[in-house]
């Protein structure tokens, strides 16, 4: 991780914990948003309008977090609006790197060749994690956000004037439940998934092995009655809980010892999955090779590197 700018050490996949060994996730710190107007979001400062060809999405196609943007923005048809720049998905000594894998872009200036370092252009001070996804102001050469949850909302809304994409995934009528689902979706399972394979200590690993998939055996019988999670209408939850599905069998299941079962045995949880991934634009934003190249890139894990040979179909 960064230091006061510095990088430090190998990238390691666990930089806090709390005594009883449960992994501790770091805090987003660029908060600005995008808005139809340029004035100030939720967070941040003003000065960030909505205007085609401006910004740049960082991303790894290994990445939940980052693809649940991804996500979104095929969704709300901004293809042509937002640049995106997609990461090695293979995990270095010093975190993210650009390029030097299939589907990867180049490095956004010359001499940099790892995500830190556009961290550090940004704030030459920083001290925490170069974390995807990080959007790109490249008028004003900073950084927008890298708090998914946030760009995800931005997406939502924030150029609909100029697409005229009124695709809505947070409805009015839906917000509170949306929010409350996805506090527990992100407790029990986006990050459950991480909690299991991060953790330090049996007591917290068993801890979050059983609320995960007591989450799951709820999700999918809910899932028996209703195509999505909140009924008929797909919205941010199914986005954020999808891009935890779609990683499952491939890498949580064995890599982060949630093998109780798989998602292709609850009927119902892999019924939901496949009618995602069917939606225009969302097969885009999953690369199996990439997912299984990324996570099991991770020497704390995975000491030896190898890859497993499958699943090479997410659906056979």
């Amino acid at each position: 991780m960064l230091v006061n700018g510095i990088w430090q050490g190998d990238w390691q996949p666990v930089q806090e914990k709390d005594d009883d060994g449960r992994f501790i996730r770091q805090t987003s710190q660029f908060r600005n948003w995008i808005t139809a107007d340029g004035n100030a979001g939720p967070t941040g400062k003003s000065g960030f309008p909505a205007e085609p060809g401006r910004y740049r999405l960082y991303v790894a196609l290994i990445c939940p977090w980052a693809c649940r943007t991804l996500m979104t923005l095929q969704l709300k048809g901004l293809q042509d609006s937002i640049e995106v720049v997609v990461l090695n998905p293979v995990l270095s000594d010093q975190g993210w790197q650009f390029g030097g894998y299939p589907d990867t872009g180049a490095a956004p200036f010359a001499g940099c060749q790892y995500l830190h370092q556009l961290y550090t252009a940004a704030d030459s001070g920083y001290t925490g994690r170069a974390t995807v996804p990080l959007l790109w102001d490249t008028k004003q050469n900073v950084p927008v956000n890298n708090e998914s949850a946030d760009i995800i909302q931005m997406f939502n809304s924030a150029f609909n004037h100029l697409t005229g994409n009124d695709t809505n995934l947070r409805p009015a009528h839906l917000e509170n439940e949306i929010d409350n689902l996805n506090e527990w979706l992100y407790n029990a399972v986006n990050n459950g998934v991480y909690k299991s394979g991060f953790a330090t200590s049996q007591l917290a690993y068993e801890e979050a092995y059983n609320s995960l998939f007591n989450a799951l055996d709820k999700i999918d019988q809910l899932l028996t009655a209703q195509p999505f999670l909140l009924g008929e209408q797909l919205t941010e939850s199914d986005i954020r809980l999808f891009v935890t599905l779609i990683r499952f069998d491939a890498a949580y299941h064995g890599l982060f010892k949630c093998n109780q079962r798989t998602i292709a045995s609850y009927p119902s949880l892999h019924q939901y999955l496949k009618r995602i991934y069917d939606i225009q634009g969302i097969s885009r934003t999953v690369n199996i090779d990439h997912i299984k190249q990324g996570y099991y890139s991770i020497r704390a894990l995975n000491p030896n590197g190898i890859v497993p040979a499958g699943p090479e179909n997410l659906f056979d």
